[in-house]
């Protein structure tokens, strides 16, 4: 299925938000996820599935200064 990560259209065989985390290899920790604008707290990434053209939006902790 198409989504959208971060403006980028990519294909996705990934049914929810924690297996898409897994397919990109986010890190466990430091890392922030939306679907349409809707923050999706870590522990429901495994209950929140995905749609064709959902809009994902990733933001990783950076460190530094």
């Amino acid at each position: 299925m198409k989504i959208i990560i971060n403006s980028k259209t990519q294909e996705t065989v990934s049914k929810t938000v924690a297996e898409l985390a897994k397919e990109l290899n986010l890190p466990d920790l430091g890392v922030a996820l939306a679907v349409n604008s809707e923050m999706i707290p870590r522990d429901k990434w495994q209950e929140k599935l995905l749609k064709e053209n959902d809009d994902i939006l990733i933001i990783k902790a950076a460190s530094g200064g």
